[in-house]
């Protein structure tokens, strides 16, 4: 990325986070990480079983379900960051690539609008670094 572009999306991601403060106030009071102590991410074996092979065996995979929950999740916006955080990191651990994870949420922009979007790529950008996966 070019030092404009990544100044530019610095802009929009405060941008986005101001609007958001400003329709929910209170939520940045909220600490979404609290939340994953509860429920840290799934192994991959448990994660498929629940949700790749229990409701259609035939059907979508683990991986597949947690990118388009995370597409519905963006949509929410901020008020579901926790719920959020929790999907990503399942998704990588069920195999979904950072990248893929970023599309998702990019191709939610034209239903969720700019903030929820800017608002889900700073809560992926916070799991990826929290994350030691490399392929992005």
């Amino acid at each position: 990325m070019t030092e404009a572009y990544t100044k530019m999306l610095q802009q929009m991601m405060e941008q986005g986070q101001k609007m958001a403060s400003a329709f929910m106030p209170g939520m940045d009071t909220i600490d979404p990480k609290a939340f994953e102590k509860l429920f840290p991410a799934m192994p991959k074996e448990l994660l498929e079983m629940w949700f790749g092979k229990t409701f259609n065996p035939e059907g979508l995979d683990a991986r597949t379900r947690f990118l388009v929950t995370i597409a519905a999740q963006t949509v929410l916006g901020p008020i579901g960051e926790p719920q959020l955080r929790m999907t990503i990191k399942n998704g990588l651990a069920a195999g979904a690539k950072q990248r893929e994870i970023a599309e998702v949420i990019w191709q939610m922009s034209m239903f969720g609008g700019l903030p929820a979007t800017q608002k889900a790529l700073e809560i992926a950008q916070s799991v990826f670094a929290e994350t030691e996966e490399s392929d992005t």
